[in-house]
């Protein structure tokens, strides 16, 4: 796998041209195109913020917008992400058959690109807490850490979706039901706390909030930006390096299972 990374690091260049290729394309022929990198999350906020601030209000939080936004931002670069990642291999099959490169570089290019876009977004979330006045305390400084692990946790996951997709074409409509349910079963627009902290279950006390974030990376990554970003105070160090952990298996355990399999991809795609 170490001679594989150096092989890879010989690509860059290819690398870095496709995620220019990939943020060119992505709103071309669109009237308000780069745009709607700014647009798409403020037309989000602004029907969810309608139906839980004016149909379904909750008085416990504050600051709706920006609440939402801490969740909804990660969510989508995840989605967005994981959604062109499964189809990165079998998408560019002619590329894949005809021309020899490391086939990391096509999955990879694509959560560049896609963190490219997330950063761009941030901006919206910037702005909304200024708007609201809210303060940004020094644990902002966090936040680059924490999308780190948020690339690592995506890049894995998007290392298997893609090799999956290339034998089981299925795989690519079964992840749309899927990302659907982790969806709501992720706490981007509720807060964790309208979950009961425990359940009883055949006879055993269980904690519900711990379960929910050790089956769910992105319920504890959604918490970590929101504790930095809408609280404004740490979040918990042991709590971050297990997600740090999490992810970092996750993304070795994809990347070995691509490479396993990338030197048949040319046959079945």
């Amino acid at each position: 796998m170490i001679n594989r990374l150096r092989e890879l690091s010989q690509y860059r260049e290819l690398v870095y041209n496709l995620v220019v290729r990939d943020l060119k394309v992505r709103y071309k022929g669109s009237i308000f195109g780069f745009f709607w990198s700014f647009l798409n999350p403020l037309l989000m906020m602004l029907v969810l913020t309608f139906v839980f601030t004016i149909i379904m209000p909750n008085p416990n939080i504050r600051n709706f917008p920006i609440f939402l936004l801490c969740g909804l931002l990660p969510w989508n670069f995840f989605t967005s992400t994981v959604n062109s990642s499964v189809t990165s291999i079998v998408g560019n099959a002619p590329l894949v058959k005809k021309v020899y490169f490391p086939r990391e570089v096509l999955p990879i290019s694509t959560v560049l690109s896609n963190l490219v876009n997330f950063l761009l977004t941030l901006i919206v979330l910037f702005a909304i807490i200024a708007l609201f006045r809210a303060r940004i305390t020094v644990w902002v400084l966090m936040l680059p850490l924490v999308i780190l692990i948020q690339v690592m946790f995506t890049l894995g996951i998007s290392f298997i979706l893609a090799t999956l997709n290339v034998f089981y074409r299925d795989t690519a409509v079964i992840i749309n039901v899927v990302l659907m349910a982790w969806f709501f079963l992720t706490p981007i627009f509720y807060p964790i706390n309208v979950i009961g902290q425990t359940k009883s279950i055949l006879g055993y006390q269980i904690d519900v909030h711990r379960l929910l974030r050790i089956l769910n990376p992105m319920a504890s990554l959604v918490a970590s930006y929101r504790d930095i970003l809408y609280w404004g105070s740490p979040t918990g160090l042991d709590f971050l390096f297990r997600t740090f952990v999490t992810a970092l298996g996750i993304m070795i355990v994809g990347y070995w299972v691509f490479c396993r399999y990338s030197a048949i991809f040319s046959e079945e795609v």
